[in-house]
């Protein structure tokens, strides 16, 4: 392999890292009026921790945004790098991996960002988008059981590859095992509380 194939693919990852780094909860709730959302209950600036604030409108276009920046990554690293260079699904990929890394670790809030469901579910909208209904519909299923969001996204997080594998899109299938691993990584915090059995509900309020 040579340039040909590095410099596109490189550059739909760094497409992908620059529109997933684009913090939509900070800048919403600083919008709103409602200050630095890292200080409001989990501190993460993901559209679960905007919920906290009581403003369900500002959760769900910080749900929104976060997810259509993980799409649009991979569409136009795909459209628009990959094409031309004859490498569309690996600059798909590509971009949707940096999508997820942008936004988990964006460099303009020094490396710390949201946990990546959203963002997730985006990439999966413009990889695959019969896996981000699955996503979506096993979140849903645990989420209305257990009012519990990260348990949602964690066991949806375990599903998607498997189901990849399974659906013969082994390419897809690695990206998403990628993925859940950073996610559930990101989600030590609230392993240890649903352990403990202190994992806050979906729409509870920060107390502070």
């Amino acid at each position: 392999m040579n340039g040909s194939f590095y410099l596109p693919v490189l550059l739909a990852f760094g497409l992908g890292y620059l529109l997933g780094s684009i913090p939509f909860g900070l800048l919403l709730t600083r919008a709103a009026g409602l200050g630095d959302i890292r200080k409001v209950g989990s501190g993460n600036i993901g559209a679960t921790n905007v919920l906290r604030t009581g403003n369900k409108g500002l959760a769900a276009a910080t749900l929104l945004l976060d997810a259509l920046k993980g799409t649009a990554a991979v569409l136009l690293a795909e459209r628009v790098i990959g094409i031309p260079a004859g490498l569309a699904i690996v600059c798909s990929l590509a971009a949707g991996l940096g999508a997820f890394l942008g936004h988990i670790f964006p460099v303009w809030l020094g490396f710390k960002g949201g946990k990546g469901v959203a963002t997730y579910i985006g990439v999966l909208i413009g990889i695959a988008w019969k896996l981000a209904l699955l996503f979506c519909a096993v979140w849903v299923l645990i989420a209305v059981v257990t009012r519990i969001s990260s348990l949602s996204a964690l066991v949806a997080s375990v599903v998607v590859p498997v189901a990849a594998f399974a659906l013969g899109a082994p390419e897809v299938a690695l990206l998403g095992a990628i993925l859940s691993t950073l996610l559930i990584w990101k989600h030590h915090a609230n392993i240890t509380r649903l352990m403990a059995g202190t994992e806050p509900k979906i729409g509870a309020k920060d107390k502070a």
